[in-house]
């Protein structure tokens, strides 16, 4: 390897952390969550503390509220991912129960993602 070369990693390894930090950490609290059912989407404000019962296509989910935050407290799906995927605080973070048919997202300011594809 040349000395170019040598600089040339080294400028590549000081830039990746920093582009790191400035592109992924997305630490913006969220101000309002998206809880979809269906074709059905309603807008809720994380300021107040509240639960909600939505019907989906397998039963009631239960989704709380908490100290501007936002999770699914209960569903009746079998693998339980959209339990397990906890506490939803930041703009841009989601959380969806398949096959229920039910999803939360995290808005915020400015939104973190460009779209999301599953």
């Amino acid at each position: 390897m040349t000395r170019a070369d040598y600089y040339a990693v080294l400028f590549a390894a000081l830039l990746l952390p920093y582009l790191y930090i400035s592109q992924w950490t997305g630490d913006e609290a969220g101000i309002n969550a998206t809880i979809m059912n269906g074709g059905e989407t309603t807008q809720v404000s994380l300021a107040h503390d509240h639960t909600y019962e939505i019907d989906g296509a397998l039963g009631t989910s239960i989704i709380k509220i908490e100290g501007g935050k936002i999770r699914f407290a209960a569903s009746p799906c079998l693998g339980k991912q959209c339990i397990h995927s906890g506490w939803l605080q930041h703009a841009g973070e989601f959380a969806a129960c398949l096959p229920n048919r039910i999803s939360v997202a995290v808005l915020g300011e400015e939104p973190r993602f460009d779209s999301i594809n599953f």
